[in-house]
Order: C-alpha cells, then structure tokens, then sequence
C-alpha cells in the first residue's frame, strides 16, 4: 500500500495520469479542444517532461549514502549497549547486503520510469494515430480526397481568376503545429497548403452537408485567405478582409444558406481580434466595414 501510495504522489506518475486524460478528452472532447490544441504538441511536451524526470531522477542517485549506525541523540537518549567495534561491523555488514541487489535496482529506476513513460506516451500515440485513420482526414480513400481537392481548387481559382491548385499538406512539410499556420500560399503564385484538419472540414461541408460551426467557418476563411494570396495580395490584415468577404459566396457554393454563411464569416471576424493577438499583421484594418476602402460590395449593406 506504502508502494503505491509513493507511486501516486511521484510527480511523474500525476503528469503521465494528467496526460492520458487530457489525450482522452482531445479524442472524445469537444471539436474547439482539437482545433485549439494540436496533440503533437502535447506529446513533445510530454517527452521533454520525461527526458527532465529522467535527468534529475540521475543527478539525485548520487546524494551521500546515510550513516545506519546509531546517531548521537540515540546514543544520549539509550545508552551505549553495543561497543564501537560492534556498531562499525554491524554497519559494514548491512552496507555490504545494500550495494548488491538494492544498487543495481537504484541504479535501473529511472531508466525503467523513463521507458514506461516512453511506453505510455507511444500507447497514447498510437491511440491518435487509430482514431484519426478512421475518422481523420486519411480515413478517406485516395479518389475522394482527390474530387474533394479538385472542389477546393475550383473554389480557389474563382478568387485567384486565373487555375491554382490547393494541397491538404499530410506530410505537413509546409502548415500545421509546427509551422504555426493553417494555410501558406506564395503570393501570386499557383499553389497554395493547408492543413488536412481544414480539408476534412471543408469537405465535411461540401460531400456530407455536416457544419462544425466555428471549425467550418475557420476552413473557409482560410481557404479564402490562401486564394486572396494567390491572386496577389500580399498584406495579411487585408487579405483577411477579403477573405471574409469572400468566404461568403464559397460557403453558400458547398452548401451553406447565404444567411448561415454571412453568420459564420462574421463570427470569424469578431474572433479576428482574438486570434490577432498572437499575430498582430493578420488584424484587419479598420477600412474593413460595410462602406469602407475594402468593402469589396460598397452597393449591398450586408458585410462580410
């Protein structure tokens, strides 16, 4: 009981424990936490944490032996009941059983916590990697994702006014956790990437009329963005705008009512602030309104 309760109060074993339950929640959670949250991010923070238990668990292994002979307060308080030559071969023997089996053991500890946190983490990775072939992006077969990527295409060449071709960027070379983005195009020119995440809700919206609310209305902004890019538009801020704007038409086109549409373009603006924070060029300008300089419609009142 002793064992297991020292195992539960370990820090490694609550950040292991923290883990799997918040990798649970990212799998069954709400769709916000995996848009939010990108789960290779979770794991190389969980490596790091293992790497730093295992480090520190060495350093630590190399603290003073205790002295087991009696210590002065015992020997005040009980009186000299062996002689000295006694005490030093008593604490010689019991050195000597200590350094064979139970040194090795100390030794090994951290190596063998480290692999079961490796082993915990792997678990966990393949858990992932089971739940998104058969519900991600690459749960669809080769010809679907390719009349899926013709459709985002075509959508993306109206903005652009000239052919250009978007790429769900699976080895995710170009978008994604780590390079901070969800879309990248060069600007004017003919290719554009985003994220296969942004690729499984667009075509959840244009092949299965299924909208993930704030998810959905991401994709297509982003989409929009990309193409705004590679029509020429080089500044974020009104790139974004246009984006917006445009999102419009390329919802109602995979489905969208132009009222839910106009709805989730303009949810995407109002989280336009928040996102900025991070990324203050991706703010749109204050010319981004009904009647403004970027009103791409001054005519209609409706904006975006």
């Amino acid at each position: 009981m002793e064992e297991s309760r020292s195992w539960l109060s370990s820090p490694a074993a609550v950040v292991r424990v923290g883990l799997a339950v918040f990798v649970v929640a990212w799998i069954f959670g709400p769709e916000s936490l995996r848009s939010a949250v990108p789960i290779l991010v979770v794991f190389l923070i969980a490596l790091g944490l293992e790497v730093n238990f295992l480090v520190g668990a060495f350093r630590n292994d190399t603290s003073r032996r205790p002295d087991r002979r009696p210590q002065e307060v015992d020997r005040e308080r009980y009186g000299y009941h062996w002689e000295d030559e006694d005490l030093e071969d008593s604490a010689e023997e019991a050195d000597e059983l200590s350094e064979v089996e139970p040194a090795y053991r100390r030794s090994f500890a951290p190596v063998r916590r480290f692999l079961v946190g490796l082993g915990v983490i792997a678990a966990l990775g393949l858990t992932i990697w089971l739940v998104e072939s058969r519900t991600g992006w690459d749960s669809l077969d080769g010809s679907t994702r390719a009349e899926a990527v013709e459709r985002f295409s075509g959508e993306a060449s109206r903005i652009a006014e000239k052919p250009v071709t978007v790429y769900c960027d699976e080895s995710r070379d170009f978008v994604g956790a780590v390079q901070h983005a969800d879309g990248v195009a060069e600007v004017g020119g003919e290719r554009a990437y985003v994220t296969p995440e942004i690729c499984l809700d667009l075509y959840r919206l244009a092949f299965e009329d299924d909208v993930k609310g704030s998810r959905t209305g991401r994709a297509i902004a982003v989409l929009a963005h990309e193409a705004w890019h590679l029509r020429g538009v080089a500044d974020e801020g009104t790139t974004e705008c246009y984006a917006l704007q445009s999102g419009v038409d390329i919802g109602r086109r995979l489905g969208l009512s132009e009222g839910r549409a106009r709805q989730l373009m303009r949810q995407q603006l109002t989280e336009n602030a928040l996102r900025a924070r991070g990324s203050f060029e991706y703010l749109v300008p204050p010319d981004c309104r009904d009647g403004g300089r970027l009103d791409l419609d001054p005519a209609s009142s409706a904006f975006p």
